[in-house]
């Protein structure tokens, strides 16, 4: 049987409640930020502060979407789910 980790995706975060932002000023001035575990997780702002609130919107958005593409995934199979901290 396949195991899903409740709190892996939970809309409060993964199972790490801290991610590594990098910010850097773009040529226009404003700041780029990502996220070093989530690589897909871009934004901007045109202070760091802006760009932090983008980048933790950014990182809530895939983790909901990565949830919901699991569940789908899961549907209509036989699995245990239990909640796992590191």
């Amino acid at each position: 049987m396949r195991v899903l980790l409740d709190e892996m995706l939970s809309r409060s975060g993964a199972l790490m409640e801290n991610y590594t932002a990098i910010f850097e000023r773009g040529e226009d001035g404003w700041w780029v930020a990502s996220c070093l575990e989530m690589p897909e997780a871009i934004t901007q702002g045109k202070t760091i502060e802006e760009a932090r609130e983008n980048l933790k919107d950014a990182i809530q958005l895939l983790l909901e979407v990565r949830r919901e593409e699991a569940e789908k995934e899961l549907e209509g199979r036989d699995v245990i789910r239990e909640s796992l901290a590191l």
